[in-house]
């Protein structure tokens, strides 16, 4: 399969989690669908942040519509583990504008808390 486009974003500074970086990259293959890789490391435990969270949720905004649950960081053992990385591989037929992450009690959650780390 071949790739079309590709856009690579950063995630800005927080005040919430400072130490945390990390970025998107968004490819749109030959079907126009848009595969989402998001990455991030020295993210804070959300059992950590004040108030506690359980998880962290990524979420993607686009031209004219609601932010969307995208899914929660994962990484390769266990929660953000020692390491603090997390990761999320996801496609989305829709082109996002932004994504952004924030810390929820549910990885389900239908309308986002507040946003933690944000990417353009």
């Amino acid at each position: 399969m071949f790739t079309a486009c590709s856009k690579k974003m950063t995630f800005e500074s927080s005040s919430i989690v400072p130490a945390a970086v990390g970025s998107v990259k968004i490819k749109t293959d030959q079907n126009q669908n848009h595969t989402i890789e998001v990455r991030v490391r020295n993210l804070a435990p959300a059992d950590q942040l004040s108030p506690p969270k359980k998880t962290y949720v990524v979420w993607m905004d686009c031209k004219n519509s609601e932010s969307r649950n995208i899914g929660q960081l994962t990484s390769s053992s266990g929660f953000l583990s020692n390491t603090l990385k997390g990761s999320l591989n996801t496609v989305s037929s829709s082109k996002p504008t932004s994504i952004f992450i924030t810390a929820e009690d549910d990885g389900d959650a239908q309308f986002p808390g507040k946003i933690i780390l944000r990417a353009r």
